[in-house]
């Protein structure tokens, strides 16, 4: 039996969204983009007390990208610090670099991976300007403690929920807490475009500068020049980027934004069915609070022999993967900013012994079955 780590939930009505774009002749940035913004912002904010004023969606086209763009909304600028968890993938450390600006890493909770939030403090400087905590594997960090801290210190929050959605935070959709939340729609995410990534802010200012910078520091969306309302004249008001997403991008967002709920109740399944095994063994999963939905995009687990379950689960034709090489590991970081091992023992521990299992809305119930009998049979 094959299972790979992630299969992506494609099916017939994301195809015909496709095909649709094509026919209609927009294939870059046009009118399935602003449709997809306004499903995305309608679905985060439609429980919340936020009026609809303060909602905002921007479509980009890349969580990366969406980073980026939220870094440059608050005007970040060389020698500032952002306070970020060293678990999470280097995208979130890069954006930072970007700006010629200091990632500040964090240490995280062995229960949940996620950023320590009784570590923060020690961390914020005259220079920090943000913090940015990652969602790991779609649950929501401690925000109140985090916002809390955040306003006391008047600094930023723009949380990478790159992994975190559909997730709540005691009541709350995460999209709806921080200053800017980023989004991912890579192809492994909770709702996949290819590439893709979204934005959400209640500020309208950042809205605006992230929506002019998103393509080129253009004064308006540029699609607006090709329609009949439009006209070719246009002005650049920022140094901006070429982060706009398409319409063939957007087309399979729709179709996924319809079925983001089931999708998000079959992991939910699988993450129970996996739980009710392994926290009954010498297995650790990594522990849900009981105040918050993970969106559990990923289903990571501790074992003392890391690297010899993941080759044999591989040889048995079981995909895995590692969620994640910590920042202050990577070569590259660790010599640019001197990050010291020796300040990350719960990460560093972390990641001798964590493994990501499948876990998608099209596996099988027997794939699953064969998935954990194997891990019980090798896992020690």
């Amino acid at each position: 039996m094959q299972v790979p780590f992630h299969k992506p939930y494609i099916a017939e009505e994301e195809i015909e969204q496709v095909v649709d774009s094509l026919k209609s002749g927009w294939v870059t940035m046009g009118p399935k983009t602003i449709e997809f913004e306004n499903q995305f912002k309608n679905y985060i904010f439609g429980n919340s007390s936020i009026p609809q004023e303060k909602q905002f969606a921007i479509a980009v086209n890349s969580c990366t990208a969406a980073l980026h763009l939220a870094l440059k909304a608050i005007d970040l600028k060389q020698g500032d610090e952002v306070i970020l968890p060293t678990n999470t993938f280097v995208a979130t450390a890069e954006v930072v670099t970007y700006f010629k600006a200091i990632p500040v890493l964090c240490d995280i909770e062995e229960s949940t991976h996620n950023m320590d939030v009784s570590k923060i403090e020690d961390l914020i400087t005259e220079k920090t300007r943000v913090i940015l905590p990652v969602h790991f594997g779609g649950q929501p960090c401690d925000m109140n403690e985090i916002m809390e801290i955040a306003r006391n210190h008047h600094l930023y929050v723009i949380e990478d929920a790159a992994h975190a959605l559909p997730a709540k935070y005691r009541g709350k959709t995460i999209g709806t807490i921080g200053d800017i939340t980023c989004f991912s729609f890579y192809a492994t995410k909770t709702l996949c475009t290819g590439e893709g990534g979204m934005i959400t802010t209640t500020n309208e200012e950042f809205a605006k500068r992230m929506k002019i910078n998103r393509l080129h520091g253009i004064n308006r969306d540029a699609w607006d020049r090709y329609t009949l309302k439009g006209d070719w004249y246009y002005e650049v008001v920022d140094n901006g980027h070429k982060y706009n997403t398409t319409d063939i991008n957007s087309a399979l967002g729709l179709a996924q934004l319809k079925k983001i709920e089931w999708m998000w109740q079959r992991r939910l399944e699988i993450a129970k069915k996996y739980n009710d095994v392994f926290l009954k063994s010498r297995i650790k999963p990594v522990i849900v609070k009981n105040d918050r939905e993970s969106a559990w995009h990923l289903y990571v687990v501790k074992v003392n022999n890391r690297d010899e379950l993941i080759k044999k689960l591989k040889e048995d034709g079981i995909g895995t993967s590692v969620h994640f090489i910590p920042v202050h590991k990577h070569p590259y970081y660790k010599n640019a900013f001197g990050y010291d091992e020796k300040n990350f023992p719960v990460a560093n521990s972390v990641f001798e012994k964590c493994v990501s299992l499948p876990i998608y809305p099209g596996m099988k119930s027997d794939e699953q079955d064969f998935v954990i009998e194997r891990v019980l049979k090798y896992a020690r």
